[in-house]
Order: C-alpha cells, then structure tokens, then sequence
C-alpha cells in the first residue's frame, strides 16, 4: 500500500481521478474504517436481539455513509464485508420492526428510552437505505418500510412537531441536550436523498411540510453545529431554505475557520464537558470534515479559497500510519488509543473521507 503511494498513480490513473485523490491513503482510510465496523459489530456493548447490532453516530452511521465513496478510487466493484453485513442488520430489523427490541428498553434503562431508542433508530434506518438506494437509482421495499416506520414516529404537536424523540445521554455532540435537531436534520438529508423523487411523493407532504418547519424554527438561536446540519440537509430537500439563507449559513460557519484552515469541535457548541473537563480548542477532523462536505453539498466550489484550505488540512492531518483523522472527546478525557477512545476519530475519519472524495468528484 505505501509503496504504491510512493510511487505514484500510473498515467491512466491520473487522467481519471484528479490530483488531490494522490496527497493522501485512501486504502488506509478504508483499511481504518472497515476495521473499525468490525469491531464494533462485534462489541458485545453494541449487540441487540435477533443477532443484530445498534446503529451508533460515531462509528457506523459515518461508516455507512462513507465507505462507499471509496469503491472506485479502490478499484472495488461491491460493498465490503463490513457494509454488506451492516446493511443486512439495518433491513432485519426494518423488517421485524414490531418484534425487534429497542435499542435501549425502558424496563432496563429507564423513561424514556424506548421512545427515544425508536426516533433514534427509525431515522438512522431510513438514512442508510435512503443512500444505498440514491447510489443504485432505485428505492427498495425496505427502504419504503423504514419511511413508513419514520412517519409513524413524528411527533405532531408541541415543540418537537415535526421531529423525533432521540436518545439522550449527556454526551455532546450527538446524544446530548438539543440533539433531536441533528437527528431531524438527519432525516431530512434521507428523505431529500431517496431516489425515485420520493421527497415529492404526493402521500408525505404534510410529514415533509412540519418536518422543514421544525428545522427553520428558531434558526438565529441555533448552535454551529444544528446550522451546519441545517446546510447539508438544504442541500438534499429542495426548498428548504432560502437562497439567502443558505448564503448566511455559509458566510456563519466560514467565519469560523482558524488560521491553519481547518476547524474546531468546540467552535460548533456552546458544549459543556464533565467535571470541569475543557474540549480540545484546536482543529478538529470531524469538525473539519463535516464542514468542508457540507458546505461542498452546498455549492461551494473546492477551488474557493476557504476551501482549498480545509482540504489542505484535511490531506495534511490524516495519521500517516493509521490512516484514520483525530478528533477528542467533548465530555471526558479519553485513551485516543482505546475502542472508547477512538469514536470521536470514526466519524472525523468518515466526514473527512466524504470531504475529499466530493472534492475529487467535482473536478472530474
């Protein structure tokens, strides 16, 4: 693998893939993902009923959004193990969706788990197969079931219309406080993502209409990180925002970039970490990839200058041995060398994947 790197791609390779696919180890960054699903699948902290596994936001959703964008640069002409056995977990348990337990019962974790297990997992379901289909041009019945178990989950009134329950478990950035909205947002990059203009399917209008509603909701008062997941699920469901609008998140998140041109993890909260514990204020993988896919989906060119400077970054930073981008914890000071210790870089691995492999896709 290094060797080849050191080498060079040969002359038919570079007509194909744009320079920047040569400054960094793609098959090291598979390497690192691919074995990262694996563990995890096989973590007995991640094992559910009927021989199934849950579907975390660190390691396996990023995973499942990610590592088809490196099957052409690797020359693969399927899913990976890894993701064949994920995708065959996520249609499982659409498929026995009334007998499959939740991931976290209230009986053994508490109110209200249940419900919040469910939001939680009815939209991650409905992402996954949404993306596997966008990729193969058609919806499959599993993917239309996984819609229908999401719709049924929509809270209709109160605050939360027009979103889910999702789990919380004070740990930022994903299951802590105010993180339905990144699962809503979430949602709306599934449904804007599903192939045969499902998002304009006469039968889920209203579902559609109270979902966008509940995002534009209180957008001045957002944190970063809801504003960037704002962008990126503008980018897939049409009419979400305005032009105008989209114009400002842009402008917003750019002003953020730090010198080196990358960004930090703290600079998408307010966060606050346990027992004092202060986040990492420095450039950040996950932050960095997030935000240089997203504001890609939005229509910001890799030439324009912010840009090239995140995807400078993002080549510069990766683990030359691991393959793998860092990122720290938000609430506790981790073993960057532990299973625990390395969920943080799992999803800056995956959005950094995405961010690079866009970058190429749009000069080609």
């Amino acid at each position: 693998m290094g060797i080849c790197l050191a080498l060079g791609p040969s002359p038919v390779e570079s007509q194909r893939w744009p320079a920047l696919a040569a400054e960094w180890d793609q098959a090291a960054a598979a390497d690192y993902l691919d074995g990262r699903q694996v563990w995890w699948r096989t973590w007995p902290n991640a094992a559910r009923d009927h021989d199934t596994s849950c579907v975390s936001c660190h390691t396996t959703l990023p995973y499942a959004l990610a590592r088809s964008a490196l099957r052409s640069p690797l020359g693969e002409t399927g899913p990976t193990i890894p993701e064949a056995d994920l995708l065959a977990d996520v249609s499982k348990r659409v498929a026995l969706w009334n007998e499959v337990d939740p991931y976290y019962p209230d009986q053994t974790v508490g109110l209200p788990k249940t419900s919040e297990s469910r939001g939680t997992e009815a939209i991650l379901n409905a992402l996954i197969l949404s993306s596997r289909d966008a990729r193969e041009g058609q919806m499959a019945s599993e993917t239309r079931q996984a819609f229908e178990n999401l719709w049924k989950l929509q809270f209709t009134r109160g605050e939360g219309a027009g979103g889910w329950a999702w789990l919380y478990f004070g740990l930022a950035p994903w299951e802590s406080e105010g993180a339905a909205y990144f699962g809503a947002a979430l949602a709306a990059v599934a449904v804007g993502v599903a192939p045969n203009d499902y998002a304009t399917s006469t039968g889920i209008q209203e579902h559609v209409a109270s979902l966008s509603a509940y995002l534009q909701r209180g957008l001045e008062s957002r944190r970063t990180l809801d504003r960037v997941m704002l962008l990126w699920a503008s980018s897939e469901l049409l009419d979400l925002l305005t032009p105008d609008q989209d114009q400002s998140l842009i402008s917003d998140v750019m002003r953020l970039q730090n010198r080196d041109g990358g960004w930090s993890l703290t600079s998408l909260g307010p966060w606050e970490g346990q027992d004092g514990f202060s986040p990492h204020p420095g450039s950040d993988g996950y932050a960095t990839g997030l935000i240089t896919f997203v504001l890609q989906k939005a229509g910001v060119s890799p030439d324009q200058e912010n840009l090239s400077r995140a995807l400078a970054w993002l080549v510069q930073n990766q683990d030359p041995i691991g393959g793998q981008w860092t990122a720290t914890s938000l609430n506790r000071e981790r073993d960057p060398t532990s299973d625990r210790g390395r969920f943080m870089a799992d999803a800056a691995t995956a959005f950094a994947v995405l961010a690079l492999t866009q970058a190429d896709s749009s000069k080609e």
